[in-house]
């Protein structure tokens, strides 16, 4: 039995994005008996950037709802786990919030393997800061394969950007985001602007990535090979062991 408390009410992802290839496999489906829940559980996210540029508030915004104007230097790595509901299953992301000063690399890059997802951070008021995320990128596919991580490239600190020097550097990181096959948002931890929406993104596309990942592993051809279309359930996913037992092998 689970010990841990429900999800919280908006940390529940009722559907994928409208190009999620399993939306698009079970568009005429109406509900799931049960799903093989081993193996896409968690997914680790790194986050990675330059010094100042805003890593942990982005974090702190979305996990703590919360904004901290005295900003403290991450020292190595600090870690939050966010629990989500996706499609009715339990998921969860680990964000690993890496130091951007030089002398803290070393730690940090021990912590990048094993990443689904990379997210580089720039401050959309210092160009160089976007400059350098070609590298932080380079540093981290170096602990993971790179066909196997979805990215992010996310410019910080809209709110303090005039819609002139933000049209500036936007075209600089769409062009980079393009190159890196990454996708960019540009959002502010002070406002909040674009932060929830920002990591349901990450979430939703995460979970995608692990189902389809489980599919290919369990030699399926169609979703429905793994999961079980129940069209009378009211509820999105059973969770009784016989339930499971019958239809996920």
């Amino acid at each position: 039995m689970s010990v841990l408390p429900p999800v919280r009410r908006d940390r529940v992802i009722a559907q994928l994005p409208q190009v999620s290839i399993i939306q698009y496999m079970l568009a005429v489906k109406q509900s799931f008996e049960c799903v093989t829940l081993s193996g896409f559980k968690i997914a680790k996210v790194i986050v990675v950037g330059d010094l100042a540029v805003g890593k942990t508030c982005l974090i702190n915004r979305f996990c703590k709802d919360a904004f901290d104007k005295n900003y403290k230097a991450t020292i190595g790595v600090d870690f939050e786990m966010e629990r989500f509901e996706v499609l009715g299953v339990p998921f969860s992301l680990q964000l690993w919030d890496t130091a951007g000063q030089e002398r803290f690399k070393c730690i940090a890059s021990t912590y990048y393997r094993g990443a689904q997802t990379i997210i580089i951070v720039f401050d959309v008021n210092d160009v160089a800061s976007l400059g350098h995320a070609r590298q932080w990128l380079e540093d981290a596919l170096k602990e993971n394969d790179p066909t196997n991580v979805q990215l992010f490239l996310v410019g910080t600190k809209k709110d303090l950007s005039s819609p002139a020097q933000y049209s500036q550097i936007e075209q600089d990181a769409t062009k980079l985001a393009e190159e890196i096959k990454a996708e960019y948002w540009a959002l502010s931890s002070l406002t909040g602007e674009n932060v929830k929406e920002f990591f349901f993104r990450v979430a939703s596309l995460a979970f995608e990535v692990n189902v389809l990942a489980e599919i290919e592993k369990s030699g399926s051809r169609h979703i429905g090979d793994v999961i079980k279309i129940n069209s009378n359930s009211n509820s999105l996913y059973a969770t009784s062991k016989k339930k499971q037992s019958n239809c996920c092998q």
